[in-house]
């Protein structure tokens, strides 16, 4: 149990309440919008609706006509993702905060859409970013999706700043 104290894992409250939000986001745009094209679009600023959409695949909709095969496909892969960060993050000592951080982060948009797609059979997107009304939109996307990118940003940047950990960084061998 002490391990689990001086681990990364101490930072999991942060995946919980991310996906809390991440997941009551959702059920609020599912029952309160509907489909892209087809119901009502609650336009909060330029450039920036709310705007329901199911996405049936991965990132920009990859492979969501694909023909059901590709649910069960991704919701393995980010199975796998969760199991892997969480042992990352047992393995990570608790004071690498922008490193564990970042994998709170992801572990909470990686669990996010698992879920949806365990529940639904897909992703419930409704953020939507454009140029212009008929122009380029942005893919559609959730909460989950941000933190994700937001995590990632993180670890990147840990990259930079701690490119190796220094030898009395490490935990004692047992």
């Amino acid at each position: 149990m002490n391990k689990i104290r001086e681990s990364g894992l101490v930072w999991l409250w942060i995946t919980a309440i991310l996906l809390i939000i991440d997941q009551a986001t959702k059920i609020w745009a599912d029952n309160n919008l509907a489909p892209v094209y087809g119901g009502p679009i609650v336009e909060v600023m330029p450039h920036f609706d709310l705007n329901l959409a199911y996405n049936y695949g991965a990132a920009f909709s990859f492979l969501g006509d694909a023909g059901g095969w590709q649910r069960w496909l991704f919701t393995a892969i980010a199975f796998a993702i969760s199991i892997a960060l969480l042992v990352w993050m047992y393995k990570t000592p608790k004071h690498y905060k922008l490193s564990n951080i970042g994998m709170a982060l992801i572990l909470s948009g990686a669990i996010g859409n698992l879920y949806d797609r365990l529940a639904y059979g897909y992703v419930i997107d409704f953020i939507d970013w454009y140029v212009s009304k008929d122009g380029y939109h942005w893919p559609t996307f959730n909460i989950a999706d941000s933190v994700i990118l937001a995590g990632v940003g993180l670890l990147i940047i840990d990259s930079f700043k701690n490119p190796e950990k220094k030898p009395s960084d490490k935990q004692p061998s047992k």
